[in-house]
């Protein structure tokens, strides 16, 4: 755990969790992405998705999901441990997650969600499968027909992808497939990890000079050009990927106190979409982290990825607020993704 973050401790796993807690289960506000087929299909968030229903969209409350899960696992004894442990013991509830498969079984719905919320949903799955406790194995195997199906559909659809989405949102190809590497790698699931290599490196392995200074997009909450390099980390030995990052970003410094990439500020944090900007700060500092843990000790760049993780981190986390629901129903998730190190670190 970098020094800047001083680790997640206990008060402010308290407080991601409290928001949400309360969010899983708030129904409305909520944008829901819904193929209708018929009149019948024309029905509450609540029914449509009795788990995944609440934080304002799918997505949002899949990866808050994983969030509570990865506090329990982290701060099994907290005070706020029992609470958690109640709320997911009626999510995960069979009945409410057959409701979940027959959903995206139905037709015209394999693209529900792709690749972004079923890439979360792999992760939450990956914590549960590392996690290894008999709480965990019974949730576990309650979602593993679900996850099955996002795993297939993900696998039928990237050999189709000819070209990436290299946009700042949902739709980016990168991070998306970082999330599935790391789910393929903690399951061990071979297959599933070479298919993702393989059109990781399709992608993105000749990509260079990516114009970082053409960054952010106004709704961005993702970087594109980082994402990629935080992708390619992932693969690449040390070395190699220290040489391909020169020719990717050549912008990177070799000081820590050069003016290269400052935090960005939302203007309207209680705007959903400009409120995404938050969220870039926060994934920007993960993916900082990420490259230049992926580089060999003795590389200058290491200092000015890492100067950037801190000052991204610090006005990302700065961002959060409780009664913003623009922000609080996504932002506490990705604050626990950088502060635990998810994407990096084992365990």
């Amino acid at each position: 755990m970098k020094a800047f973050m001083g680790g997640l401790d206990e008060h402010s796993a308290a407080d991601f969790s409290r928001m949400v807690m309360e969010n899983v289960v708030r129904e409305y506000p909520n944008h829901i992405m819904h193929m209708l087929n018929s009149d019948a299909d024309v029905q509450s968030p609540r029914q449509l998705h009795p788990v995944f229903f609440g934080c304002y969209d799918w997505h949002s409350s899949v990866h808050s999901h994983w969030l509570l899960v990865r506090m329990l696992r982290l701060f099994p004894g907290a005070a706020f441990a029992g609470g958690i442990q109640a709320l997911l013991a009626g999510q995960f509830e069979a009945g409410k997650l057959a409701v979940e498969l027959a959903y995206l079984e139905q037709p015209n719905r394999a693209g529900f969600e792709r690749p972004y919320g079923l890439a979360w949903l792999l992760l939450l799955a990956a914590e549960l499968h590392e996690w290894q406790s008999p709480q965990a194995g019974r949730w576990h195997l309650a979602l593993l027909r679900l996850v099955n199906l996002a795993k297939a559909r993900l696998q039928g659809w990237l050999p189709k992808l000819v070209y990436p989405v290299r946009s700042g949102e949902h739709s980016q190809t990168a991070f998306a497939l970082g999330l599935m590497y790391d789910f393929a790698r903690i399951t061990g699931d071979l297959e599933f990890a070479a298919l993702v290599e393989t059109r990781g490196r399709h992608y993105f392995l000749q990509d260079q000079h990516a114009p970082l200074a053409y960054e952010p997009s106004g709704h961005d909450f993702l970087s594109p050009a980082l994402a990629e390099a935080d992708l390619m980390r992932r693969f690449l030995a040390r070395v190699e990927f220290a040489e391909w990052l020169g020719r990717f970003l050549p912008c990177i410094p070799h000081s820590p106190d050069a003016d290269w990439l400052q935090p960005v500020a939302s203007v309207d944090p209680a705007d959903g979409k400009l409120a995404h900007l938050d969220g870039l700060n926060l994934s920007r500092a993960w993916m900082c982290d990420g490259i230049a843990s992926g580089l060999p000790h003795g590389d200058a760049r290491r200092d000015a990825l890492l100067a950037a993780t801190a000052a991204h981190a610090q006005a990302g986390l700065a961002g959060i607020h409780a009664e913003l629901y623009a922000g609080s129903h996504w932002l506490p998730s990705f604050a626990g993704y950088l502060l635990t190190r998810r994407g990096i670190c084992s365990g």
